[in-house]
């Protein structure tokens, strides 16, 4: 080829690219997909699906949808998208949504299915990652119903640091049962008190057909509306976004903010690192421990943090918790729900109240480029934050008078957990309780143990083997828990294990005893028998024996066969962290690998 030759094929190349290459921004990923004469394949398939030229010259937004019919909490989220994908068709985007999986953890619940809720929440990670990562994404809108969904779609986000804006599918509205609202919670409690004698299967049947009326998440500050709270703190979320109902208007508007907001957060280039940092952790701690949230966060916001290589201990949980007043009063505590919630302004009236006692950092940075404090101005002017004079609920309290003068989170550690125990007061923060250990290897045993009468007050059940690897899975156990206080023993009987609870689990049950059982943890020490201590104002959880004695048990000690020996469940308990630092799988975040 003579020069000539050469110059005139460079010329006609370059020519080329520029014909092909609109004007679509270099800066912008999904180019490498989009750009050039070389990508008319890749063009190809998208005008398939209905994409144009102006598409294709246009951001690449993902929506990753864990919409499925396993779960009230998601069976709606195909239309949470299509609202998020009128925001950013109107924003001048192009949205791209892809499916992922979800696991009803209601539905699971005291069932051997429970161990894939956690591993759902790596998965849910891992395939957004995957996705966005293999299509040159540019942005995310990232939509969540069930309790996993949420953490999932957030550690997916810091991962990929792409601009993302979470998005909440909203709230079930509570269901009537004699004159009353009731929640799954009570039909659960309803289990244990029916077991009892103290309710006709008539009533359990009443209650069960009317608890859970149409789509949403569960309606307490459960979970999942702990959170969507959380993501509003954290910055991840639009301030008021977490509240609207799940099939009301308000949701599907905030849908479409949110697909508005993120080709904003594309224009300033602004991204999860650019808002994740300790202050925000911090104020996330604070808004769970303030309303009340559930034990679960604890473990989604260490996984978090080790995502975004922020410090975070867990025993700062308990530090934030005892300067921290709790000022809402919601189920399972309380008896209000979301709605109640939604109804006074949603969680900003929670975090104003706690930035003008010093409780907050205001000047943490949050998804709409402005800080906390401006955002909550930013409300106000909107008119879509009433004043705080003009709030009259009987759940929420000031933090000059508030419900608590503690935070309901509580870290104990001891002889039983050298690394720590959560705990979520839901009664008497001064609650000290001591008593014979009933042990359990598997939750199974238990549920049959207090379903069977057996229960006595002043028990303390321990139920081992269920941690992160040992489960594995780490399974939630609402099952067992509302079953001990429907049959009457709220107050008098305890309850730890290397699990997790339901963030509907009320009284003292303690959970994400570290180490693990399975781990050589002194959970997995304890025989039947044995006086246990629970002391939550001494933030202490321990059991009668001596060091001696617990060396000696460990020597005899012999680590459990593994329960599975192929497929997810044997490579996710071999891939697990410590609950302590947040049960991660990500190899590059802070996590403890077994010896």
């Amino acid at each position: 080829m003579s020069e000539q030759q050469r110059r005139d094929r460079e010329e006609r190349a370059r020519a080329d690219a520029d014909a092909f290459a609109g004007e679509k921004s270099s800066d912008l990923r999904s180019h490498e997909v989009t750009e050039g004469a070389e990508r008319a394949p890749h063009r190809a398939m998208f005008r398939a699906m209905g994409y144009d030229d102006a598409d294709l010259s246009s951001p690449m937004v993902g929506i990753p949808n864990p919409a499925a019919d396993v779960t009230p909490c998601n069976v709606h989220l195909d239309d949470v998208a299509d609202a998020a994908r009128e925001g950013i068709e109107a924003a001048e985007g192009m949205p791209i949504e892809f499916g992922t999986v979800t696991v009803s953890d209601a539905i699971s619940m005291g069932t051997e299915g429970m161990k894939a809720s956690l591993v759902s929440r790596e998965v849910i990670a891992d395939s957004v990652e995957l996705v966005s990562f293999g299509e040159r994404m540019d942005a995310l809108v990232t939509v969540a119903g069930c309790d996993k969904n949420l953490p999932g779609m957030m550690m997916a986000a810091v991962r990929t640091d792409l601009p993302s804006v979470f998005l909440y599918g909203g709230s079930i509205l509570p269901g009537e049962h004699d004159g009353r609202d009731i929640t799954v919670q009570n039909v659960f409690e309803g289990v244990g008190t029916y077991a009892e004698g103290e309710m006709s299967a008539e009533e359990l049947d009443e209650m069960e057909r009317h608890a859970c009326p149409g789509a949403g998440s569960c309606g307490g500050m459960f979970t999942a509306n702990t959170m969507a709270s959380i993501s509003e703190a954290l910055g991840f979320a639009p301030l008021g976004s977490a509240s609207p109902l799940a099939e009301s208007e308000e949701r599907y508007d905030e849908a479409r903010r949110a697909g508005e907001l993120v080709l904003d957060c594309v224009e300033a280039d602004r991204r999860p690192s650019d808002i994740l940092s300790k202050e925000s952790f911090e104020n996330a701690i604070a808004v769970q421990v303030a309303m009340g949230g559930s034990t679960n966060a604890v473990l989604h916001l260490l996984a978090l943090a080790a995502e975004a290589g922020v410090d975070l201990d867990i025993e700062e949980f308990d530090e934030i918790s005892r300067r921290t007043p709790k000022i809402a009063n919601l189920q399972p505590g309380g008896t209000r729900v979301m709605e109640d919630l939604d109804d006074i302004g949603g969680v900003p009236v929670v975090m104003r109240r706690l930035l003008e006692g010093g409780y907050l950092h205001g000047d943490a940075m949050t998804v709409t480029g402005r800080t906390l404090a401006e955002e909550l101005e930013h409300l106000e002017a909107e008119g879509r934050l009433p004043a705080d004079e003009e709030i009259d609920a009987d759940f929420l309290y000031t933090v000059d008078d508030p419900y608590s003068a503690e935070g309901a989170i509580k870290i104990l550690t001891g002889n039983l957990a050298p690394d720590g125990a959560v705990l979520k007061v839901t009664g008497d923060d001064k609650f000290h309780h001591e008593g014979p250990a009933r042990v359990f290897e598997a939750e199974e045993e238990a549920m049959e143990y207090v379903q069977s009468g057996r229960i006595e007050s002043g028990d303390v059940l321990v139920i081992r083997n269920e941690g992160p690897r040992g489960g594995p899975g780490m399974r939630e156990m609402l099952g067992v828990t509302a079953a001990v206080v429907g049959a009457g023993h709220e107050d008098d009987v305890a309850l730890l294990t290397d699990g997790r609870f339901s963030g509907a689990t009320r009284g003292p049950m303690i959970g994400h005893v570290a180490p693990e059982a399975e781990e050589g943890g002194p959970i997995g020490l304890v025989e039947d028998g044995d006086t246990v201590t629970v002391d939550i104002p001494e933030r202490e959880l321990s059991v009668d024996a001596s060091d001696a004695e617990l060396d000696r048990r460990a020597d005899e000690w012999e680590r459990p066969e593994p329960a599975y020996e192929g497929g997810v469940f044997a490579k996710y308990a071999r891939d697990f962290g410590s609950a302590a630092n947040g049960a991660v799988t990500n190899p590059a975040a802070k996590r403890t690998q077994r010896e």
